[in-house]
């Protein structure tokens, strides 16, 4: 699944609630060993990714510049919602302690480390411009690995009046 993923998330408000993907780099455990992979995000201002965490991908998220992003965060608990425990958090490698719900503000170069479990949603801060955010994680597979904590659609249909250019991700299948 490598190349350009683009979703409003089932929402049909993309500038809301969206957001821009493209994967660069995504190792598949059943046919190599690369364990890692890596994307690239487009994140515009007050522009939300849903509530969601992943059960098996640690992944890196970095503000690479442009904007500030905010990191909404969450504990989950057993029967994976939303814990009321504080969240205890790597940015830049130093350990931080937010409150649940609480929020860090990444500024451009900042990075923040998610572990499988943690919620998390994110948006580009009001008035500092869009974010390019980089995602450095374990093997990631967004068809399987993201539980949003409200149901969404991760992979929106597209009716195509032309035939792509480039494909999305969720394309492949139709056209390979």
């Amino acid at each position: 699944m490598l190349g350009w993923d683009l979703t409003d998330f089932g929402f049909v408000d993309f500038h809301k609630c969206g957001l821009i993907l493209f994967t660069i780099r995504n190792g598949n455990l059943k046919r190599d060993k690369k364990p890692y992979a890596e994307k690239i995000m487009i994140v515009e201002e007050m522009q939300e990714t849903p509530m969601h965490f992943h059960w098996s991908k640690m992944e890196d998220i970095i503000n690479r510049g442009g904007g500030n992003l905010v990191v909404e965060l969450y504990n989950s608990d057993t029967k994976e919602n939303l814990s009321g425990k504080p969240v205890r958090v790597k940015t830049d490698g130093i350990l931080r302690t937010v409150r649940a719900g609480g929020s860090i503000v990444l500024t451009p170069g900042e990075s923040i480390c998610l572990e499988q479990g943690l919620y998390h949603r994110f948006y580009g801060e009001k008035d500092k411009g869009k974010v390019l955010v980089g995602e450095v994680s374990a093997v990631n597979d967004d068809t399987s690995d993201n539980r949003f904590y409200k149901p969404v659609g991760r992979f929106p249909d597209i009716i195509e009046d032309e035939k792509p250019v480039h494909l999305l991700v969720s394309d492949y299948s139709r056209y390979f």
